[in-house]
């Protein structure tokens, strides 16, 4: 059976829609260069809100390590905007052309005069992220990722942002289950599933190891060329995220932590590796890594000899290794692990962007699953 849906999806390949994706500096990056991070820091704390009914929570989204863009069009004739495909969150949202935020003036708007199937839902809108928060208005409108079409396609337009002023895209478009998002509307993808867009309600990333160009997101199947060997299927244990249980994470052979079974989710919107701050910490000593200026570092000499980090997902090894989850800047190596997450839930982690360089990832809500693969 296994190799039967396998062979369904592959089959799909003919018939999907793949857009590009650009690997982009993150803000984290950006601040860091113009040495404005620890600043950022200390005004940004970490923080989640509780949910009412313009509220939309979502915990663990910061936008420091966001980085791969890809773009859109919303309304008619189209107006362009870069985007992050998202599987924290579930919501889609651009700058209003109204908006007076100086987040907004570095970043494309969307004019509503300008859109001739645009409708206004005359209804505020507050979304709160770890490091920011959008308020503004809800809308509708025809919008276009590559050349699948979603009609008046709910979506939200920012008066106020907080946070954004470096971040190198205009909005987000979230991918994860409709639970989370704003109460009252569908999301995107659910929308266009609705309408048959595609033969199965897939989507699926593969993201560059180095070339800011080659990662790509696809919708309604899956193409085998980014992947080597065969999909492990996971079941997703929470249809909120895209969360998964994991058995536990070693270096060395040793258990390092989630020793007695733990829970992961797949995050297209974060670069790093999140996780509880006690275990981080554990993890760091083993690499020997100090903390300098609010990160971890490390020996660039190390990168050669530290052993990967192996997380175990459904009996399945998955390693991470140094060169990945170190990465060098400047002269400087620093560590991509960080802590934060025992703010949410207790022995959680959030796999990022350095693990899904390393592995093909498809995402079935369907059958509410994840598939990974080595990526090519």
């Amino acid at each position: 059976m296994k190799w039967l849906v396998l062979l369904g999806l592959v089959a799909l390949s003919e018939c999907i829609v793949i857009l590009p994706l650009r690997k982009v500096k993150t803000l984290r990056e950006t601040l860091r260069e113009k040495n404005l991070l620890n600043n950022f820091l200390e005004e940004q704390a970490y923080r989640l809100f509780k949910n009412d009914s313009k509220t939309a929570i979502l915990p663990l989204r910061n936008f420091l390590d966001f980085a791969y863009v890809g773009t859109i069009t919303i309304g008619t004739p189209p107006q362009e905007f870069r985007v992050i495909f998202d599987t924290g969150s579930a919501d889609l949202w651009v700058p209003s052309i109204t908006c007076e935020s100086p987040a907004c003036k570095t970043h494309n708007t969307f004019n509503p005069q300008n859109s001739s199937s645009f409708r206004e839902a005359g209804r505020p809108i507050t979304i709160y992220y770890g490091s920011g928060i959008i308020q503004g208005f809800l809308g509708s409108d025809t919008v276009r990722i590559g050349n699948l079409v979603s009609l008046e396609q709910s979506f939200g337009l920012s008066l106020v942002e907080y946070g954004f002023n470096f971040v190198p895209f205009d909005g987000i478009l979230g991918l994860a289950f409709p639970t989370i998002g704003m109460e009252g509307t569908i999301p995107i993808f659910d929308n266009l599933w609705s309408y048959g867009a595609f033969s199965e309600p897939v989507f699926a990333f593969y993201l560059s190891k180095s070339k800011p160009e080659g990662s790509v997101v696809m919708f309604g199947g899956v193409d085998h060329r980014y992947y080597k060997g065969e999909l492990n299927w996971v079941p997703v244990s929470q249809t909120r995220h895209w969360q998964i249980s994991m058995n536990r994470i070693t270096m060395n052979g040793n258990v390092v932590a989630c020793s007695r079974g733990c829970h992961a989710t797949l995050n297209t919107g974060t670069s790093v590796i999140y996780g509880p701050t006690e275990r981080v910490t554990n993890i760091h000593k083993l690499m020997n890594a100090k903390l300098k200026d609010s990160e971890y570092v490390v020996s660039c000499d190390a990168i050669n000899t530290l052993p990967p980090v192996i997380f175990n997902i459904n009996g399945i090894d998955y390693p991470v290794p140094p060169q990945a989850y170190i990465i060098k800047i400047q002269n400087s190596c620093r560590s991509i692990f960080q802590g934060g997450t025992e703010a949410s839930s207790r022995d959680t982690w959030v796999l990022g962007d350095v693990f899904l360089r390393q592995y093909f990832s498809v995402f079935d809500r369907k059958n509410e699953r994840i598939g990974l693969a080595p990526a090519v």
